[in-house]
């Protein structure tokens, strides 16, 4: 079979207007467990401030009759505190992209800006729980820096071999040292959740990479597949612990290091807010428009002791 002759197709056509669907799909992910699963706090300066209390160790107590009485030493309350950090994301658009007709978005800025702030939030919650990194008051020169979870916990850990430690102290001043990765297994976290319970502290959340948390479905109990005639489905995820010591969630989370597993109570930690994201515009300085989206805030470690982690682990 072959064209027609002189059949007038749309190859040799000049005017057919064009087939441009007017959506935008977008996948890339935006949710952020850790930062949306916190409590809110308010900063009010650039270092942010908290304190901790610990009670005497428990102990064997008789007194005699009639005794008089004397005074145990006080515990001190402890100290702590967190820089807070800057975080801003700039949009730039043209004025003649923001007049022509555009297909799925209407207003060039606006749409701009939106994907801004949702850029922005993933990169807040890579500021707190993806990044080891310690605090740093900043200078002229240098950026403030906030201290990331992984700079926090000390007490309740499980760590690979080698040159794997702990931050020096649980206070936002050391980073973590990356060991020898292994295997996550049930068995360690059992250890850290124990730890934990001893310390006082009641973790309900699991936060894990991608692999880790297919890992973590084949623990005991789920070591295969549970296949649901009725509703013609297989179940072979974990989304929930019962651990010895109470129930805990299992959270995915994209933005972590997936070499990691959190083990939190997460009501012991915050986003202490100095400045909520808002919208600055910019000076025009050519034929275009500039806007910046910025947030000033940090985390409150409230005591470190009621969550832990299991590093070091393989993540493929």
């Amino acid at each position: 079979m072959a064209l027609e002759t002189n059949a007038f197709a749309t190859y040799e056509a000049v005017g057919n207007r064009e087939d441009l669907t007017n959506a935008i799909y977008r996948i890339d992910p935006t949710d952020t467990p850790f930062i949306s699963g916190i409590e809110r706090a308010k900063a009010n300066a650039t270092k942010h401030e908290w304190q901790t209390q610990s009670l005497a160790a428990a102990a064997s107590n008789k007194q005699l009759e009639g005794d008089g009485f004397s005074a145990a030493a006080a515990t001190p309350t402890v100290r702590l505190s967190n820089e807070c950090q800057i975080s801003y994301k700039v949009a730039r658009v043209t004025n003649t992209q923001r007049v022509v007709n555009k297909a799925g978005r209407g207003d060039e800025m606006t749409y701009q800006m939106m994907l801004k702030g949702l850029e922005l939030r993933r990169d807040l919650e890579v500021n707190v729980a993806g990044t080891n990194q310690a605090k740093a008051t900043g200078t002229d020169t240098a950026a403030r820096a906030l201290a990331s979870v992984l700079s926090w916990l000390k007490t309740n850990t499980s760590k690979g071999g080698g040159s794997g430690a702990d931050p020096s102290a649980a206070d936002g001043t050391g980073t973590r040292t990356d060991g020898t990765q292994r295997a996550f297994t049930e068995s360690l976290l059992k250890t850290v959740l124990q730890s934990a319970w001893t310390n006082g502290g009641k973790p309900d959340t699991i936060m894990v990479g991608a692999f880790n948390k297919q890992q973590f479905s084949t623990f005991t109990g789920r070591s295969s597949p549970i296949e649901q005639a009725s509703s013609k489905k297989i179940v072979a995820a974990v989304d929930a612990y019962e651990s010895d010591f109470g129930r805990l969630k299992v959270v995915p989370n994209r933005f972590m290091r997936t070499r990691d597993c959190l083990v939190l109570q997460m009501d012991m930690w915050a986003k202490a807010t100095l400045r909520d994201m808002n919208t600055i515009d910019i000076a025009v300085t050519g034929d275009s428009v500039s806007k910046a989206i910025v947030t000033e805030m940090t985390i409150e470690a409230r005591n470190e002791k009621a969550s832990g982690g299991v590093f070091d682990l393989t993540t493929s």
